[in-house]
């Protein structure tokens, strides 16, 4: 496949070709020859029951210029191939009389394509004229990012488009929300793009300092025991392996999460989403992470597990022994409560590989949706030492690392897609979903203030609807700080807030729980 620089055209000449569109004069009309295949992953995301979007929430230190937007967008998103392109079939001169649609489809092909278009700025922005003296802008902003959980995005343009709410709230002098249809790549990917497009506030010519990542220690020792520990980790590997797998099939075919207050129910990826965040404190997560000799996910998940914990004790009370104190309630020992958690099969592009590909139109960085995912159960219980929902979180993060799930539920849908078709592939992915309760994700931000578009980013807040989960949970590290995105279901979590604040209060008590240790 060829890229495009940002300019739309191929290195080499290019022939325009005009549309019915653009002939009624509507914009984001004139399409080039570069076609390019949508992937399977994509086709994925574009079926009825799994069409996604992500919303990502950024609050700005500043009210927003819109001037100076466009012209950041102008310089940034707008040279990326995805965000000018439309999903369009192929002209007739890319068939053969040979060519049968049919087996086209059941081998993975795609009927529809790539295909750059001018982009209207004007068309992918809304603006809407706003009270500064509102009565409750922060839910006003809550309800306005709900209410666009409710509805798609235009097939016909580029699949994406940038709200601005200049309204001050809480945590910031204004919103902008973005949201990109999930078709335009993965998650991580899409997020690492949106980092690229910001600067260092205090360097505004300078890209963000993301965390490095932490290197193996290499093992010493003789050969044998060296040869001894890689035998022993390779029988680990492949017993992790065939017992992942196997619940994965199983789960594709009927093996079901409990039925707990917070499994969505039929229809829950068609209804809209209430996303709603609070900000943790990033030292008290290293605190706990040294302490325990872990890592800053294994506190994540450690910190979920007893959140999920305490708001389920609630609501299983609910009305019942009203008065018994929330810590001496207990919950069934059996309850089996499952994340989906995707994984990029494809190394994500740094920030100054994406900065290059749209500053100095390097179109060589692979790009795409190309993931594969684990089913991460989650201990649900009462614990007396807080600290217990860290130590066994980790161990079912650190045996999830020993597993071979994420290749092969990559490698399993594309030869579904292949023999049977996106169809068949759409609904087994949809019932592992269904079957299980939530998504779970942890994102890396920049360790110092960045600005995007001129603007000061204040915090990012994404998320993702239109899958088949009733609960979604993303945490966000920026500078010191946290950023804990639910969203949820309020036909089923119909006090999100206070789920919200059981996850943090809980991340708390693990945090007092390890000082009161030393």
């Amino acid at each position: 496949m060829e890229l495009m620089d940002g300019m739309g055209s191929r290195r080499g000449a290019l022939k325009q070709l005009k549309t019915q569109r653009e002939e009624e004069g509507m914009a984001n009309a004139v399409l080039t020859e570069d076609e390019e295949p949508l992937s399977p992953a994509t086709r994925l995301f574009l079926q009825p029951r799994l069409s996604c979007h992500i919303v990502a929430v950024i609050g700005s230190g500043k009210r927003v210029d819109v001037d100076v937007f466009k012209k950041g967008l102008e310089d940034t998103l707008l040279r990326h191939p995805r965000f000018t392109s439309i999903q369009a079939r192929p002209r007739p001169h890319s068939y053969t009389s040979n060519t049968n649609p049919v087996l086209d489809e059941r081998k993975g092909s795609s009927e529809h394509k790539w295909v750059r278009t001018n982009v209207v700025l004007e068309n992918h922005l809304v603006i809407p004229d706003l009270d500064p003296e509102m009565e409750s802008p922060d839910k006003f902003v809550e309800d306005y990012t709900s209410d666009l959980t409710k509805t798609t995005l235009d097939m016909s343009k580029p699949l994406w488009e940038l709200h601005i709410l200049n309204v001050p709230t809480a945590e910031a002098e204004a919103t902008a929300i973005f949201r990109i249809h999930h078709s335009l790549g993965d998650g991580i990917s899409l997020i690492s793009l949106l980092l690229a497009c910001t600067r260092k506030t205090a360097e505004p010519n300078s890209l963000p300092s993301m965390p490095e990542r932490r290197k193996a220690v290499s093992r010493r020792g003789g050969f044998v025991l060296r040869f001894l520990m890689s035998l022993w980790w390779f029988l680990r590997l492949v017993w992790r392996s065939v017992v992942d797998i196997w619940l994965f099939l199983a789960t594709g075919a009927c093996y079901k999460d409990s039925e707990t207050p917070i499994k969505g129910t039929e229809g829950v990826g068609s209804r809209s989403k209430r996303i709603v965040h609070c900000t943790l404190s990033l030292d008290d997560v290293k605190m706990v992470k040294t302490a325990m000799d872990s890592t800053i996910n294994d506190v994540f998940l450690g910190a979920t597990s007893a959140g999920l914990s305490r708001y389920l004790n609630r609501r299983q009370k609910h009305g019942q022994d009203k008065g018994v104190d929330i810590e001496k309630q207990s919950l069934p020992s059996n309850i089996r409560l499952r994340a989906a958690v995707f994984v990029n099969m494809r190394p994500t592009p740094g920030i100054h590989a994406l900065h290059d590909m749209m500053e100095k139109n390097k179109m060589d960085i692979k790009w795409g949706n190309r993931f594969g995912y684990v089913l991460l159960p989650f201990f649900v219980g009462q614990r007396d030492d807080p600290l217990d929902y860290v130590r066994k979180a980790k161990a079912i993060a650190d045996q999830k690392k020993l597993s071979l799930e994420a290749f092969f539920t990559y490698s399993f849908a594309t030869v579904i897609i292949k023999a049977m078709g996106i169809k068949a592939a759409a609904d087994l992915a949809y019932k592992v979903l269904s079957n299980t309760t939530m998504s779970f994700s942890n994102i890396v931000g920049p360790t110092e203030e960045v600005s995007f578009c001129g603007h000061p980013m204040v915090y990012l807040a994404p998320s993702v609807y239109g899958h088949p989960h009733a609960l979604t949970v993303h945490f966000v590290s920026y500078q010191n700080k946290v950023k804990m995105v639910l969203a949820v279901d309020e036909n089923v979590v119909p006090d999100p807030h206070q789920l919200c604040a059981d996850l943090a209060d809980s991340l708390m008590l693990i945090k007092d729980a390890v000082i009161a240790r030393q």
